[in-house]
């Protein structure tokens, strides 16, 4: 989030930001016009983009040059409803074709990469992943303030993005022909301007070549991210070691991960997941920490267990919580001072 360094209100100067940085290809405009994405290059583990990731933020804080703050959060805390969007040619359809939505979209998302080799263990990876999504919105929720108010919800970012198509739980892929088919049937109709706007908190990313994890919420702090980071690394070898072995993987009706979805949404960690099988419902944290120690050994392995074991903390209070905790001291302004203060931490 690009914001005034006064106020602390998003404003719309990311351009400002982006021309002072020579055309570094690790920063990029956004649909938003006061919001920037920062982009690590692939690496081997989830320290080596965490770091990327810190260098980043030292970079853009000494071009911001006190001219503007900096900030990560799923929303921010009270600006108005609607923003101003970028006028690049990228964004042209998607101003004309959603106009008063677009502009109401002033979100921010953390995603994740994960490279799996092999077209159809990448599928089923990814079919499996889709029952782990409420998780890890649980655990990364990070955006209960709107509008200046309290929203009661951990993260408004998922409710805002739905006004948009094509959000939230993607649907189950029979195979790689199955992407195909969507993405071309989309292009036929007109409503797909290209594959990035397959915009599903989970994706094949036919781009990349990789499985995308889209539905953390932006988060504040490096370290943080790099938490979040591991669970997404550590969960998609964990479920891709599973498919090599044999075994078959999970794949849940869309309308039960929803549900679970509309929980970890509206109480983040305090709510209950329920059993996708089963429906027995259970304490959201208890899960993810359940989640957390299945991870854990090819976290090891991966070599990101200092992150994993972030990730712990996170459990103990996410960034919903403690954007709650200052906003009952200093109300929704305060909440975001906070969050600049701690961009580059």
């Amino acid at each position: 989030m690009v914001l005034d360094p006064e106020k602390f209100d998003l404003v719309p100067r990311a351009h400002e930001l982006l021309e002072g940085l020579e055309a570094d290809p690790r920063f990029k405009p956004e649909l938003v016009a006061g919001q920037v994405e920062l982009v690590t290059t692939p690496s081997d583990t989830v320290g080596e983009a965490a770091a990327q990731l810190e260098e980043g933020r030292r970079r853009l804080g000494q071009a911001a040059d006190e001219r503007v703050a900096l900030a990560g959060a799923g929303a921010h805390p009270f600006t108005s409803e609607a923003g101003v969007l970028n006028e690049a040619e990228r964004y042209t359809h998607t101003r004309r074709e959603y106009g008063w939505v677009a502009r109401r979209q002033l979100v921010f998302g953390l995603h994740v990469h994960v490279r799996v080799p092999g077209a159809e263990r990448a599928v089923a990876v990814y079919n499996g992943l889709r029952s782990y999504l409420p998780e890890l919105a649980a655990l990364a929720a990070n955006a209960p303030f709107y509008g200046a108010v309290d929203t009661g919800l951990a993260s408004i970012r998922p409710k805002i993005s739905e006004m948009l198509p094509r959000q939230g739980v993607p649907p189950m892929l029979s195979g790689v022909e199955d992407l195909a088919g969507a993405l071309a049937w989309g292009t036929r109709a007109g409503v797909l301007d290209s594959p990035r706007t397959w915009w599903w908190e989970l994706r094949l990313h036919p781009v990349h070549g990789t499985v995308e994890v889209r539905v953390p919420d932006q988060q504040t702090t490096v370290a943080e991210t790099a938490a979040i980071a591991a669970v997404a690394h550590s969960l998609t070898a964990y479920l891709a070691a599973r498919y090599d072995a044999g075994e078959r993987l999970p794949g849940h009706p869309t309308w039960r991960i929803e549900e679970n979805r509309w929980s970890a949404c509206r109480h983040g960690l305090e709510g209950t997941l329920a059993d996708l099988d089963t429906g027995a419902p259970r304490p959201a944290r208890e899960r993810v920490l359940e989640v957390l120690s299945e991870i854990e050994r090819t976290a090891a392995d991966l070599g990101c267990s200092k992150e994993l074991a972030m990730a712990r903390v996170l459990a103990d209070g996410t960034g919903a919580q403690r954007q709650r905790e200052v906003g009952a001291e200093g109300g929704a302004q305060a909440v975001a001072r906070w969050l600049a203060s701690r961009f580059a931490s």
